[in-house]
């Protein structure tokens, strides 16, 4: 067996996008928002903006898929458009860093809200139900794509559920105030800055769902609506978790909620039952984002096996399953190390966000670049109102950004340029790995 098997139809790819998206942001970054930025018109300007920012990347991305389905996703962009290097560079944070550390923060505030849920102390417990559901989940995986989409879609119908539980009982039974939405104070550059990250980071993920197209059973159809279906989903039930959020409570009341906001929420309208159950959704939610980053995700490294570009046992296939499974392994077992290294949950999110979203910058710049450099490969799918929707990510994406560093370095916080450091540092190792290769 030397190709993946194309198992994923419409609802599972869709299920992914939505899966993978959708984890703990949602539930908890709203009241971090609030807290830097305490005027409500200004956080939903906020979600706003980087939903439309988010849509014009993926119809982008859409094109892109439709024109090269293949495992790996961005990494194939990048290699098609860049050359071997960029490709390169892309992959090994990819595999390395930025993967296996979100699955390590998926891991950590799953076991969080489950001790806290069953009241047992927060403790050295977090690290061991942590490890158990990454080599749970990466077992799942391993037997299959459809085992893993098929997890994907019961936890994403489980999420959105809880997303429009959320939405609808806040505004037909909830006792709030539309004045609490034009309500709010003074916004300070820094404080502004720092929420940027905080909703980048509740969006990112979405492209992930790229990396699968070598699954998707016939993709040049598929990928554009599995895109297009996936991101009006997760916009939609942002912009109206948010909403909700406001309506049920004033912003100055919603920043001192921290995670418990949609448990709050949920309490004040359905009772203690209503909390508990949404805490269970919540738990759902990061479970079925923590599956959709290990299925998904191990796909870019399996890519660069195939093409020569690290070791090749990362691009083998199980017989069986047809799943990458050396790569899955890989990027579980740093994952694992990561959970039992873990500092900081904010400033990984920074990291994330800047490092991963500058790389999203160049894959959908791969729009431009391959429109000239393969004219006449055929397109299922083309950007609407090119080249217009991928500028405006383009220019969206370097202004948050931007805005992100300079928030950050504010506040003495330079992981952004670490990890921005840490990627330049790939080409150096891409260059020593060609040369490895041809002494070799």
């Amino acid at each position: 067996m030397t190709e993946l098997r194309r198992v994923i139809g419409l609802f599972g790819g869709v299920a992914l996008i939505v899966g993978i998206t959708i984890g703990s942001g949602i539930f908890r970054t709203p009241p971090t928002i609030a807290g830097l930025v305490p005027n409500p018109l200004v956080i939903m300007g906020l979600w706003i903006a980087f939903g439309l920012i988010s849509i014009c990347g993926a119809l982008a991305v859409a094109e892109l898929t439709s024109m090269l389905p293949q495992a790996g996703g961005v990494y194939v962009f990048l290699r098609q458009a860049y050359g071997d290097a960029a490709a390169f560079v892309f992959g090994w944070l990819y595999v390395l860093i930025t993967t296996p550390t979100t699955v390590a923060a998926l891991a950590v505030v799953f076991a969080e809200f489950l001790l806290n849920l069953l009241g047992l102390p927060v403790g050295g417990k977090v690290q061991v139900i942590a490890i158990g559901s990454i080599i749970i989940l990466t077992a799942a995986n391993v037997l299959g794509a459809r085992v893993g989409a098929a997890v994907s879609g019961v936890t994403t119908i489980v999420k959105v559920t809880a997303l429009a539980a959320i939405i609808l009982g806040a505004f037909l039974l909830g006792q709030g105030s539309f004045s609490n939405i034009t309500a709010g104070g003074a916004v300070q550059g820094s404080g502004l800055a720092r929420a940027v990250a905080a909703v980048i980071w509740t969006y990112d993920g979405w492209v992930a769902v790229s990396m699968i197209a070598g699954e998707v059973v016939a993709p040049e159809r598929l990928m554009k609506r599995i895109i297009i279906i996936g991101m009006l989903t997760i916009v939609t039930l942002y912009i109206g978790a948010n909403l909700a959020y406001l309506y049920v409570m004033p912003v100055g009341v919603m920043a001192q909620q921290k995670e418990a906001i949609a448990r709050t929420v949920m309490t004040a309208i359905a009772g203690p039952a209503g909390g508990t159950l949404i805490m269970l959704a919540i738990m759902t939610s990061i479970f079925g984002a923590l599956n959709g980053n290990l299925l998904a995700k191990p796909r870019v490294a399996y890519a660069m096996g195939r093409d020569g570009l690290t070791f090749a046992f990362l691009g083998k296939i199980h017989p069986r399953w047809s799943t990458p499974w050396p790569a899955q392994l890989i990027v579980s077992v740093v994952a694992i190390i990561m959970v039992l290294a873990l500092q900081d949950y904010d400033s990984l999110i920074t990291y994330f966000v800047v490092v991963e979203w500058a790389a999203l910058i160049f894959a959908v710049g791969a729009v431009f670049v391959l429109r000239t450099k393969m004219a006449d490969a055929p397109r299922p799918f083309r950007t609407p109102a090119y080249p217009w929707v991928p500028a405006f990510f383009l220019v969206g994406t370097v202004i948050g950004l931007s805005a992100i560093v300079w928030g950050q370095i504010q506040v003495g916080n330079y992981s952004p340029i670490y990890g921005l450091a840490i990627a330049a540092a790939g080409f150096p190792v891409h260059h020593l790995w060609t040369r490895l290769k041809r002494v070799s």
